[in-house]
């Protein structure tokens, strides 16, 4: 893990909500919300799956300390850094970053 100067974005295609970013932050500065949606089948005689729709993602800057787990331990590499991104804020609650902004 290297220190990086950045924020981080959300790939939110790639994104399954398994909720593993969220598990490992040690400062708790990311939320996920999701929902479960059942799949057909894709082959005859195949079963149905569930699987998770991300329904939300945000990360408050203003916890967060920048240590890069969250994006060390995304298997399916839906977060990364962006070091061009200015994170100068002037409310506390401007720090907080949805999904659109994080895309």
């Amino acid at each position: 893990m290297t220190a990086r100067h950045g924020s981080i974005n959300l790939i939110a295609d790639k994104c399954t909500s398994c909720m593993l970013c969220v598990r490992e932050c040690p400062v708790w500065c990311i939320s996920l919300a999701a929902h479960a949606e059942t799949e057909p089948a894709t082959a005859p005689g195949g079963r149905a799956r569930t699987v998770n729709v991300l329904d939300d993602f945000s990360i408050d800057y203003g916890l967060c300390m920048f240590c890069g787990i969250c994006i060390d331990v995304c298997p399916f590499e839906a977060l990364e850094w962006n070091v061009a991104d200015d994170l100068v804020e002037v409310t506390r609650t401007a720090t907080v970053h949805d999904r659109e902004r994080l895309a």
